[in-house]
């Protein structure tokens, strides 16, 4: 079986309960066809770029799935045909991260290097 990290958007209509609940919809569709999910990231309601049929903001999720392709397939077409999820994506991945992803790593704004290459200083 092949290793896959998959990424979806859901609606800014939906509750946090509903999209765990698209969430364990579509674990069940993998398992069914003989793969297994591991991580799941609810990474929470975000602003997008641009607005997708509508909206300005959506829900998104990770999933870390270990799958047959036919699994995977079965997984998108039902997506395609829910109303609630605005984009997805699919990626097959050699290994799976360990530990959070970039997008749950907290990351501390005042650690970034300074342009000028000076040192942070209040302003007057």
């Amino acid at each position: 079986m092949a290793l896959y990290e998959h990424v979806f958007l859901a609606r800014q209509d939906v509750t946090a309960q509903q999209v765990d609940a698209i969430v364990e919809q579509y674990k069940g569709v993998i398992e069914e066809h003989g793969g297994k999910v591991g991580r799941i990231e609810n990474w929470g309601l975000k602003s997008l770029t641009y607005r997708i049929k509508k909206n300005r903001k959506a829900h998104y999720a990770l999933m870390d799935i270990d799958a047959p392709a036919a699994a995977i397939h079965e997984m998108e077409r039902q997506m395609r045909i829910n109303e609630d999820i605005l984009r997805y994506m699919t990626i097959k991945v050699e290994a799976h991260e360990e530990g959070p992803s970039a997008m749950m790593q907290k990351r501390d704004r005042d650690d970034r290097p300074r342009r000028d290459g000076g040192n942070r200083r209040p302003r007057n």
